[in-house]
């Protein structure tokens, strides 16, 4: 079976670089070791992703957003706070006139509308559950071998296996990578008080706590269904999830300082480790990585997700020019583009979100004192707070097409 490339990696970042690359007219093989029909279960993992803006518009753009559009809740504003301190860091995107910041989506919504999409396409075909037995890449071109007997051929083969990467291990590149100490429990929850579509960050010398604006379901009120990424320490986190539904919404209540009302859990909580890697280089002979195989980061801005998405963007507008100039997509010239056009952005964005969460995790009164007098001044700077806005919203640097709502 003959493509243009073969994505190994079903998840959220490869199923949508197959769709960028089957709106222009790039067929791709995508390859997951999963049954994906699991994994859009209701308990599967429980997380929601944050897309900022100009990640929305590229799903405009590959026509994914009106599958998304009505499960989407959009963030108008972002207030940023350590601890309960009156003294915060206020982006409201009602003030620019430009639209929401971003818009929080459950991942298994996300899933559902990427696998819908995909079956549609005409130049996708979806090989799951299936494994590889082998990946032989050459100086001619990438066949990779399942443990069906199907042989695939292409130009160019994508690693979109996550963190763990074994195609980026099996390539000899090395990644910088560590561990945070910290357990990210997840959970959503029902509030009395609205939302009013304002995403709340709260530093606590433990880690982050978010409150995500998500789309009431059900009878709910609107604005009353709110997603939590706790960041804890690794030593608390097995007490905490071994809490009562109604003991471990007391501990969330508690943190949240009662400013939405009454708090209920509506989701088993569930958890994961947090920790950061990134890529000594992002492409090897025939090979690209994107998402996760290229990088991880703390969820303290909800980037990692859009990070993958600009990976995706930049890869599609790379591998569309290169098939027009009828080069071959596997080209080590067209790979380094795409290396260089995302790398250093990569590693900025990582560096300051590990930045952020080393220096909220200060503990005493007087590095909480800089603290918020930091986020009061940022406050009162207006090109400063634009220029993180646009950060927000996934707007710096050079935009590859897509993110500017256009096809390449």
């Amino acid at each position: 079976m003959n493509s243009d490339v073969i994505i190994i990696g079903g998840g959220l970042v490869g199923m949508t670089l197959a769709l960028a690359l089957d709106k222009h007219g790039l067929s791709s093989v995508v390859v997951d070791s999963a049954d994906l029909s699991t994994t859009l279960a209701p308990g599967f993992d429980g997380r929601a992703s944050a897309i900022a803006s100009a990640s929305a518009r590229m799903f405009k753009a590959i026509g994914l957003w009106d599958l998304v559009d009505g499960q989407a809740c959009a963030i108008d504003e972002i207030r940023v706070t350590d601890g309960l301190s009156p003294l915060h860091l206020h982006f409201d995107a009602r003030d620019a006139d430009l639209g929401p910041l971003g818009y929080m989506v459950e991942n298994r919504l996300l899933r559902a509308a990427l696998i819908e999409a995909a079956a549609k396409a005409a130049h996708i075909k979806v090989r799951a559950p299936a494994r590889y037995q082998s990946v032989e890449r050459t100086a001619t071109g990438a066949t990779v071998t399942l443990h069906d007997g199907t042989i695939l051929k292409a130009p160019l083969v994508i690693a979109a296996d996550g963190r763990r990467s074994a195609l980026r291990e099996a390539a000899g590149i090395r990644a910088s990578a560590w561990r945070y100490g910290q357990t990210a429990i997840v959970t959503m929850i029902e509030h009395e008080q609205s939302h009013g579509n304002v995403a709340f960050e709260l530093f606590y010398p433990t880690g982050p706590f978010a409150i995500l604006p998500m789309r009431a379901t059900g009878d709910a009120a609107p604005g009353t269904r709110s997603a939590i990424v706790w960041s804890v320490e690794n030593e608390d986190a097995p007490a905490m999830l071994a809490l009562p539904e109604r003991a471990l919404a007391a501990e969330v209540a508690k943190r949240m300082g009662g400013f939405l009302g009454d708090v209920k859990l509506i989701a088993p909580a569930s958890s994961y480790p947090l920790g950061f890697h990134h890529a000594e280089r992002y492409t090897d002979t025939r090979l690209a990585l994107i998402g996760d195989a290229a990088h991880g980061i703390h969820p303290i801005a909800g980037q990692g997700f859009n990070m993958g998405l600009r990976d995706v963007a930049a890869l599609a507008e790379v591998l569309v020019d290169g098939a027009r100039l009828g080069l071959d997509l596997g080209d080590a010239q067209l790979l380094a583009r795409y290396e260089g056009w995302r790398r250093f952005d990569n590693m900025m964005v990582a560096s300051v979100t590990d930045a952020l969460n080393r220096l909220f995790a200060v503990k005493g009164r007087p590095a909480a004192a800089v603290r918020r007098l930091g986020l009061a001044a940022v406050e009162r700077i207006p090109p400063l707070k634009r220029f993180f806005m646009a950060e927000a919203r996934g707007e710096t640097g050079d935009l590859p097409k897509l993110l500017q709502g256009l096809t390449v």
